[in-house]
């Protein structure tokens, strides 16, 4: 069986006694450990280092010794109640083992949960577990926004941490997709906190923000500002901090999008505030005073222009060979020397 959505979330809370084999997979291996942490916590409880119903495998255990995990899944605890066996590495190899137990029932009421990486649709072992009523396969792929933004409220409401929908908003854009990695960066927004407080925006900037990605913000800022005098030096610290020129090029093609948005809203007949404040993500409140000023200098039809302008300069990154901080310097400086319309 393979479970997804409401159904698993139900699974790692409660495991049916009826399913021997859990095997946790994907690419996101801090999720695959957090999933595999959840089932056996819901087997074992305040029991889980216990070592009469915990046992611990390695796929290279399994195939050195293939009647080791038969052997495990068929022990019963001496003190009573499930037990559960852990297989961190597994993959196809062992395959052959897990079907003997799949087959022959050995495996009591004990539960398999087994760690896997990013296993394919053909891997005999992701196909045994999809295949058999005994067991569920439970993909672990990375997060996308909807649940990074799950993951950041019920962490926050498990200590009753108050937080706005728009820090949430910038939390999701900056934690990334990996839950290991989020999770640490939420921790250290509770303790900052602590129970029962508040997050604001501002602290979840000092907390996950990313300085090289304000200094970005700061440099798009300044050229469609009109300012060159700071973008040169500006640039050359991006560029020692590893930031790539076309994602550069790209940071700004987002930006002008944005205000290509707002210019289209307004020319509709909508007012400049509810355009800019229906963006979303929303503007970053330090930024949000130059951004609608930008938004009322560069009209629609400049904005489309400039578009134009950015998708040759990434098309150039990739085809002429020309050295490409140098193609990057040049496009921002001539962003800044046309500048914004004056009104």
């Amino acid at each position: 069986m393979k479970f997804t959505g409401a159904q698993l979330a139900s699974f790692l809370k409660r495991p049916d006694e009826a399913v021997i084999v859990a095997l946790v997979f994907g690419p996101d291996e801090g999720l695959v450990r957090e999933r595999a942490d959840a089932l056996v916590k819901a087997v074992l409880g305040d029991a889980g280092d216990d070592p009469f119903r915990l046992a611990l495998l390695t796929a290279d255990t399994i195939r050195k010794d293939p009647a080791s995990l038969a052997d495990e899944a068929a022990a019963m605890s001496l003190m009573g109640g499930r037990r559960v066996v852990r297989v961190r590495d597994a993959a196809d190899g062992i395959s052959a083992s897990l079907k003997h137990v799949l087959e022959t029932g050995r495996g009591g009421d004990a539960l398999l949960v087994l760690e896997a990486g990013d296993i394919g649709k053909s891997s005999s072992l992701r196909k045994l577990c999809e295949a058999d009523a005994k067991a569920v396969a439970v993909p672990c792929y990375a997060d996308g926004p909807r649940e990074v933004a799950g993951l950041i409220r019920d962490t926050l409401q498990a200590q009753r941490i108050a937080i706005d929908d728009d820090t949430v908003e910038y939390l999701v854009g900056n934690l990334g997709s990996d839950r290991a990695i989020s999770r640490q960066e939420l921790e250290k927004l509770v303790l900052y906190a602590g129970a029962g407080g508040r997050i604001e925006l501002a602290d979840a900037v000092a907390s996950v923000g990313d300085s090289s990605a304000l200094e970005l913000e700061d440099v798009i800022y300044d050229a469609l500002d009109g300012r060159t005098a700071n973008i040169d030096s500006a640039l050359s610290r991006l560029f020692l901090e590893g930031q790539a020129p076309v994602s550069i090029v790209r940071a700004v093609m987002r930006h002008v999008q944005r205000l290509h948005f707002c210019a289209a809203q307004v020319a509709g007949g909508q007012p400049l505030d509810l355009a800019v404040r229906g963006l979303r993500p929303p503007i970053f409140f330090k930024y949000t005073d130059r951004f609608r000023r930008q938004a009322e200098q560069w009209p629609e039809e400049r904005c489309e222009r400039l578009l134009k302008r950015l998708t040759q300069a990434e098309l150039d990154l990739k085809r002429t060979g020309y050295p490409d901080e140098t193609l990057c310097r040049h496009l921002l400086i001539h962003i800044a020397r046309i500048g914004p319309v004056r009104r």
